[in-house]
């Protein structure tokens, strides 16, 4: 049951701080991408939601003026019959609500209030009231808002999600879309007689709007990889597609001017046109923005520094049972540590991976996950013998284990053969059998879930909690992090939270968490750690109590009940939970940077350099420890130790700028990267400690593998969706979440879909005081206020169509240039977005290569193909519509855009999307030279380490591949590595293939 409440951020109307003029960039554009239009009563004004802001033009075209801040994502506006007012839907408070505003800019005023997303209003033809689509009930249904006494009505509720309302010009009915899996498609409501289904279809419908004469609807449809205008005659039970061939429509509501003539949007334009007859001439129109994008000093990097420091990656740390030791993992290995000593334990020193340590309830037994054996197995260590053994296996990997009450069992979430980074199936599996065999087969407890918590179980063994998802609707992907009680009886689950309608912090080891005496659940709310007194079957028995004013994760109970351990950014503490009294646990355990005193010649019979679009050829590039000492041509028997490529292209490292990596994926994940070339990673979205992690063990040499240049979780807004999500609630969770990027030293902050502009623009302003530059998915008013990059030409929107790309990977002259003349970089990820796939298709050698054959089995290539396959069949279009996504590529970067190479890789393969993204470049146009840049120079500086990497420089760190072939005139040569160089350090292919 959802419950409404009211929610408002503070400060959210307040205007933009105003810069120095120079500072300020005009970019006037005269297309639109997904514009919507309004057309006034008098048929003499439009209004446009060009860019999530609202504005003004005359009908026949003109300067387009502004009436709303660029702060709420105003989108799909409706004029009132009167001509008074206009209805649309808008995010200033991290909600879409309904709110209303005068022509002039003047009077706003919001409709609609709560949790709930409320779009897509249309006024009756009396002015009296709203309907709109809302997902108020579980689902969306279409509702009607009266206006003068604010009372709600649903007036659909189909399980299935029923959106776009409109009303006829008579009153008398509603035509809407049904997503109905049976019968979905173009529906009319009429008083209270059942709807009638007007136009079946399982295709994405959008938009009816009715003709003057009550009798014939338009709609959009985005089918058989086009985007279509369709006209239903509802009294002659037809239906025609009136749009032109190779139109790409935009899914909004057309405007009549008069029974036959209309307004709609499409190809970038707003255009006018009488039925039967093609359209006129597009309207022409401009608009003016103006986007603040002062310069601020960068964090600074000093590569040179050999001194020890205090790990900050330290991953899942657990207080013993009887409150006098920690396991954790720290540098790839496990530890324990004795509260007080001076020094910790390593219980593993080896190049593999440990992770997820859990103490028996004796005390006596670790139990946790290693890739040892070459998968991410479960082991237990018997703390006092020493001893181990493997209980449980998993080809696609084991994560979150958790010892049952009485010992005899362990609980853990098997994830998905499929998905490294999703879905995860919780088991249990008996281990106390006698001596080291196995028990037995693992039995499944519940069906997978999306990246769900670690499980806790209930003292009498019969039930487990873990934080999992709740979605609103499933038109939506987006939801709350709730506690799932889950019945070993096989009673249904239950989801229970001790605060409605808000989300649980990260889904990892962040509660909910039985207290082992069975009265308390602990848990992170807003970033802080909570408990509320449950009842023996989980249900919460009173109100929550706060224990801390500062950051938890990684919660852990003592086995009387009255401490609770956490992570507090950077620090282990404990506190008790009756008298709040808190103690800090210092684990010491410190690493080094792997700084090598080694000097070596690389002869090169081709250098590309980074900076020119020629090589040198024959020449000795000299490095002492980690960096380029000089580079000069070609000298015979010299008496240092010389790599010989003289028949070989030597070229800076590769840099993956967006990945998501997975401890599940082991040790060779390093590796992986490494042999294809890539030197550096920037994941934008992680558990930070996990992250921190993988940045320290590479860097100090403990496991093989690249640097890393991190942020934090996906920092978001009310609803979220991830697991690695950080749902932001509040300004002091914010103020607490960007002082932990402060402190943690992020190189970036990432903020995603469903986080405000107000807050978004908070983040931005902090970030850029202490040198941290910041990325999200959006381009404006991210663009205003001085976003550093975005994220993907298309991908994940909180509107259900993108502001950057329609459904056919058309963008317009606003996405070009607000992207290039803001100099905002854009990592494109056009492999995941079918470009993998069309590749795929092209050439049937893509995966045949000697890293895919050593990091991947070989039935994940049949998989690949099945999966491109389904792909096809399910968007015919795909191959026409990735070359108009290749095409705006080339419009980007011939309008001088920054674009950089990225992936979103594990949704398609690590390491070889890297390759792909570099050959999809090429294919769109781009010179080379250009991609080559954009995947290592350009990503430097985008970065912030210009100075450092990225080029092949004296006094520049020796980051280096050499590959057979030429990749300045055929990209493709740049997979062929034979060599890598990595700060100073070199492995051969051979080595990076192999196991340690």
């Amino acid at each position: 049951m959802r419950f409404a409440s009211l929610f408002w951020l503070s400060g959210f109307l307040l205007p933009f701080n105003s810069v120095a003029q120079q500072d300020t960039v005009t970019v006037t554009v005269s297309e639109g991408t997904n514009v919507a239009v309004a057309l006034s009563p008098d048929k003499q004004k439009l209004v446009m939601d060009l860019q999530g802001t609202l504005w003004i033009l005359p009908a026949t075209g003109g300067k387009a003026v502004a009436i709303t801040d660029a702060l709420g994502d105003c989108r799909q506006p409706a004029w009132s019959p009167d001509g008074t007012r206009i209805a649309f839907h808008a995010f200033w408070d991290g909600t879409y609500h309904l709110w209303a505003i005068n022509p002039d800019g003047t009077g706003l005023r919001q409709l609609t209030f709560g949790i709930f997303d409320d779009r897509e209003p249309h006024w009756s033809p009396d002015g009296n009231s709203l309907v709109f689509a809302s997902d108020r009930s579980g689902n969306y249904d279409i509702w009607k808002l009266e206006l003068a006494s604010g009372k709600l009505t649903a007036l659909t509720q189909d399980p299935a999600n029923d959106y776009g309302p409109s009303y006829s010009p008579d009153s008398q009915k509603i035509a809407y879309i049904s997503a109905r899996t049976d019968k979905g498609g173009l529906y009319v409501l009429d008083g209270e007689t059942p709807p009638t289904l007007v136009f079946p279809s399982q295709a994405a419908l959008a938009a009816p709007a009715w003709s003057p004469d009550n009798r014939r609807i338009t709609f959009q449809a985005a089918e058989k990889g086009a985007s279509v205008l369709y006209l239903a005659d509802i009294q002659k039970n037809t239906a025609e597609v009136i749009s032109q061939a190779n139109e790409d429509v935009f899914p909004f509501r057309t405007q009549f001017v008069s029974g036959r003539e209309f307004f709609y949007t499409a190809d970038g334009q707003i255009k006018r046109r009488i039925l039967g007859r093609k359209p006129g001439k597009p309207l022409v129109w401009q608009a003016v923005f103006k986007l603040h994008r002062p310069k601020y000093k960068r964090k600074t990097y000093d590569f040179d520094n050999a001194a020890p420091r205090v790990a900050k990656g330290v991953k899942g740390p657990v207080i013993s049972p009887d409150g006098r030791q920690v396991a954790f993992v720290a540098l790839g290995n496990l530890w324990t540590y004795t509260i007080g000593a001076k020094t910790a334990t390593p219980l593993t020193q080896d190049a593999y991976i440990e992770n997820d340590p859990a103490w028996s309830p004796d005390g006596q037994r670790l139990a946790y996950v290693s890739d040892r054996s070459g998968k991410m197995d479960l082991w237990i260590r018997n703390l006092i013998t020493g001893t181990e053994k493997k209980v449980a296996e998993s080809a696609a990997g084991i994560l979150l284990p958790v010892w049952s009450p009485d010992g005899n069992s362990i609980a853990f979430f098997e994830a998905d053969a499929r998905n490294t980074w999703g879905l995860a199936t919780l088991q249990v599996v008996p281990v106390n059998c006698g001596g080291e065999v196995p028990c037995g087969e693992t039995t499944k407890i519940h069906a997978p879930l999306f990246t769900p918590g670690q499980a806790s179980w209930s003292p009498d063994g019969k039930k487990m909690v873990v934080s999992a998802l709740e979605t609103y609707s499933t038109k939506y992907r987006e939801g709350v992090s709730e506690f799932l009680v889950i019945s070993l009886d096989g009673q249904p689950d239950q989801f229970i939270s001790p605060h409605p309608e808000r989300t649980l912090s990260q889904r990892g080891k962040n509660g909910p968490l039985w207290s082992p005496d069975g009265k308390w659940m602990a848990y992170v709310l807003d970033g802080l750690l909570w408990i509320v007194p449950v009842s023996p079957e989980g249900a919460i028995m009173g109100p929550p109590k706060r224990l801390t004013n500062e950051l938890a994760d990684n919660l852990s109970w003592t086995a009387d009940s009255e401490w609770l351990a956490y992570w507090a950014v950077d620090v282990l503490k404990k506190t008790n939970i009756e008298t709040g009294h808190t103690e800090t646990i210092p684990l010491p355990v410190t690493w080094q940077p792997q700084l090598t005193k080694d000097r070596v010649v690389i002869h090169a019979g081709r250098l590309f350099d980074g900076k020119t679009n020629q090589y040198q050829t024959n020449v000795d590039v000299v490095i002492e420890g980690h960096r380029i000492k000089e580079i000069v041509p070609h000298q015979a028997n010299r008496s240092e130790k010389t790599i010989d490529a003289s028949d070989k292209t030597l070229m800076p490292g590769l840099f993956e700028m967006h990945t998501h990596q997975s401890g599940l994926v082991g040790e060779k994940l390093g590796r992986l990267w490494l042999s294809y070339g890539i030197t550096s990673i920037r994941e934008p979205g992680a558990d930070p400690y996990d992250a921190i992690e993988r940045r320290e063990a590479w860097a100090s040499g403990a496991r093989l593998g690249p640097r890393q240049f991190l942020t934090g979780g996906l920092t978001d807004g009310t609803r979220i969706y991830y697991g690695q999500a950080t749902s932001i609630y509040s300004t002091s969770h914010l103020d607490l979440e960007l002082n932990r990027a402060v402190r943690l030293e992020f190189d970036f902050m990432k903020t995603y879909v469903r986080l405000s502009d107000t807050y978004q623009r908070r983040i931005t302003e902090f970030a850029h005081q202490n040198g941290i530059p910041v990325s999200s998915h959006e381009i404006y008013p991210a663009t205003q206020y001085n976003v550093d990059a975005v994220e993907h030409i298309g991908a994940t929107s909180r509107r259900g169509y993108s502001p950057k790309i329609t459904s056919t990977n058309h963008a317009y002259d606003d996405v070009i240039q607000l992207i290039a003349k803001s100099g905002m970089n854009i990592t494109p990820t056009l492999s995941l977005q079918g470009g993998f796939f069309s590749k795929l298709i092209q050439d049937s050698t893509l995966l045949n290569h000697r890293q895919f054959a050593a990091f991947y089995p070989s039935s994940l290539i049949n998989s690949l193909k099945m999966s491109m396959k389904q792909l096809l069949s399910l968007n015919p279009g795909l191959l026409a519509n990735f070359k108009n996504l290749q095409d705006n590529l080339k419009r980007l970067h011939q309008a001088g855009a920054s674009i950089t190479t990225g992936t979103d890789s594990p949704f398609v393969p690590y390491g070889t999307s890297l390759h792909v993204e570099m050959q999809n470049l090429a294919d769109a146009g781009i010179a080379p030279f250009e991609v080559l840049r954009a995947a290592t120079a350009r990503a430097a500086e985008v970065v912030g380490v210009g100075k450092d990497l990225g080029t092949v420089e004296p006094g520049k760190l020796a980051d280096l591949i050499i590959v057979d072939g030429d990749p300045l005139h055929n990209v493709r040569d740049a997979r062929n590595v034979v060599w890598v160089v990595k700060n100073g350090v070199i492995h051969s292919l051979d080595e990076l293939l192999k196991r340690p």
